[in-house]
Formats: C-alpha cells, structure tokens, sequence
C-alpha cells in the first residue's frame, strides 16, 4: 500500500516549471516520486492513462512507436532512463507535443547520468532531485521529539510515516535487495552483484570518516578501480554520496579522501554518525533545492588540515563558502576545531549543532552552538 499522500517540498516549483519545459525528477528508489507525480496528475493510482511506467509491458510498445494517450495535458513518463536510446526516445515526443501536452520525467537513478546515446536535450528541461523528508518537511512546527523520530526511522516516506519497527525493518531489507538486484541489474553490466550487496551492507560502518578506498579494496579482495566504479554505480543510484575536503588556502587541508554518507541514515547503529549523516542529508538537500530550483551554484563540502583536526561540513555558494557546520552529542563546549579554522578561513558563519536545548555563542562570537531543531527552522531549510 502506497504511504498516505503528503504535500512535497517539490510540489509547487515542478508545477511552476512544467508551464515552460519538461521537468525530470530523479532520487533514490521509494523516496516518493512517483507519488509526487501522480500528485500533480490528480491521480489515484497508477491506473492514470497520463501515467506511463516503462516496465508496464503495455505503455512500452506504444512509447516505441511514439504513441500518447490523447487528450492528456499531463505525462509521467516513469523509469524511462532504463530505455538505452531514452532521450532520442523523449526528445522525439516533446518536439512533437510539446504545444499542447507537458512532460514530467521520473527515474530512481541519476537522470544526468544515463545518457546512453541519442540526441540532446539541452534547454528542453528542468532538472529536480527529490530526497527525503527533513525535519521542517515532515512537520511543520518541529520538536525535538521529531528530531528522535526521524533519527530513528529515516527520512522515507513509508517507514517515517508509519512510525513502526517492523515496517522498517522489512522495508530496509525489501530496498537493498530492489536496489542492487533489479536496478543494478537493468542499468549495469556487472556480474559480481552479490560483492555489490555486500559493499552497500558495509558502507553504514564507514559513515562520517574519510573514506578508505584501499580498505574497502582489501575488505572485498578486488582491484582498487573495481571499488571505485561500484561506489560510483551506488552514489548514482541514490544509495549513497560522497562529499570532498574544502581546501582552505592559510591551512593545510586535506585535498584527497572524500566522507560517505546515506541517504539513508536510519541504517547507521553509531548513534554520533547517524546524527552527522542526518545533517549531511538536510545539507545536501538545501545544496540541491538551491541549485535546481534557484540556479546558485552549489556544493557540500567537510573542513580537516594534516593535524586531523576537522570541521564536518563547509557550505559553498556560487564558488564561496557560505557558512560550516560542526555536528555534536554535546552541548556544553564549543569544538576547538570549529575556533580555529574560524581564525584562519574564510568562512563567515560557523554553526555547532547537537540535539540538546542550549544556545550560544562562544567569548569571540565566532561560533555559535544551537539545537539542530533551531538550526533548520532559522535558515528555513527545505
């Protein structure tokens, strides 16, 4: 049974946008695309004749020989990017339709990604990455009870809206195996799919810490190339991402080993990375919805010099650093990494979040410690 429809934060602006162009909505498997899209066919159900899934064996003929249901202002045109020749297949139905019938493509893998062939579609779409709930998503006026709510259940819509264990457990379990057994499966050539599982079981204990390659490699007992290609077809399915070092020009910053992170944090047992992971997700999906929806350039980023010592998160805007965040269990110092890099970069705002109550500044003013539930609401994160 479909989750109880919810109003997404992405509602409104892919309405707005269809009204001039194609719209493409990617994220990661079960994060409610499809709910959405319906949402905006004013659907029930996937029995809409506006909504077209490319696994249906029905819709795929027809798609073929460019076939569209008439009299439908709408299309939804669902895991199409499995289709090798899909944007020859798209462009060709938007130049001929596009006058009279709007076009909202949705896929569980990385839309910029699977371009296999064909012709370009440059200036005919919009392009949105759906993530999960976040705290001011879920609910409008937060508490911290929330906060714990969502810690333990992860920001997806069946198991955070049901609220039960059982259904997260079962639906933890349901999503790897769809995810590498049948997305992989149809959108890569790899054999070793059961090291693939294994490599996606492992990654929970590898959040929040530079990511070791090489480990992993020796962990597997294959080739270096071989990790690095499998964690690419991973960040590309939505299952996870990587971040890289900001290189502050008056500290020696570490250039190299990028942090891992889940965008699904329920899966990590460490209660101090889950929380890091949960703020990561929040972080990128402000990145994400400032530059899908505004056209900032923007990127995530952590702060660590040769000294180990380490800010988690740097914010960049159109090139510049925006404001760092720094992630704690505690609430009663400020991090002495967090006071020095204040000194010798940049950077004009730096946050320290925890999920206690107390908020501070330190003697200088340079940090300022706050609620993560405060946090979020302040700077209106989506």
């Amino acid at each position: 049974m479909r989750p109880r429809a919810r109003q997404r934060y992405l509602g409104a602006p892919v309405r707005e946008d269809l009204q001039k162009k194609m719209v493409f909505i990617a994220g990661p498997r079960q994060v409610g695309k499809t709910t959405l899209a319906l949402g905006l066919l004013g659907a029930g159900d996937e029995s809409h004749p506006g909504y077209l899934n490319w696994d249906d064996p029905h819709a795929r003929p027809a798609l073929l020989r460019g076939e569209i249901p008439s009299g439908q202002a709408l299309l939804v045109l669902d895991e199409i990017h499995k289709f090798r020749r899909w944007r020859s297949l798209v462009k060709g139905l938007y130049d001929t339709h596009h006058s009279t019938v709007r076009f909202l493509v949705t896929g569980s893998a990385r839309l910029d990604v699977y371009r296999k062939g064909g012709e370009s579609l440059q200036g005919r779409y919009h392009h949105y990455r759906l993530h999960p709930f976040s705290l001011r998503e879920l609910v409008s006026r937060p508490q911290a009870k929330d906060v714990e709510h969502l810690l333990r259940f992860g920001g997806f819509p069946e198991p955070v809206l049901s609220g039960e264990e059982r259904t997260w457990r079962r639906w933890n379990r349901e999503r790897l195996d769809r995810v590498v057994h049948q997305d992989i499966r149809d959108l890569e050539n790899v054999r070793d799919l059961g090291l693939i599982e294994l490599l996606a079981e492992e990654l929970p204990n590898r959040v929040g810490s530079p990511l070791s390659v090489g480990n992993l490699k020796n962990f597997l007992q294959v080739a270096h190339e071989t990790v690095e290609r499998w964690l690419a077809i991973l960040e590309a399915m939505y299952l996870c991402f990587r971040i890289p070092p900001y290189g502050a020009p008056r500290i020696r910053a570490v250039r190299k080993e990028r942090k891992l992170y889940l965008y699904d944090w329920s899966q990590v047992t460490d209660a101090g990375a889950r929380f890091e992971n949960l703020v990561a997700s929040q972080l990128l999906k402000y990145c994400h919805y400032e530059e899908d929806r505004e056209g900032h350039r923007m990127e995530l980023r952590y702060l660590r010099d040769t000294d180990r010592r380490e800010v988690d998160f740097v914010v960049l805007k159109n090139r510049k650093p925006f404001f760092a965040v720094e992630c704690k269990t505690g609430q009663k110092v400020v991090s002495p990494a967090a006071r020095y890099f204040r000194a010798r970069t940049d950077i004009p705002r730096f946050y320290q979040v925890h999920l206690g109550d107390r908020d501070f500044g330190d003697a200088a003013n340079d940090v300022r410690v706050l609620p993560f539930l405060r946090f979020c609401c302040e700077l209106e994160l989506p």
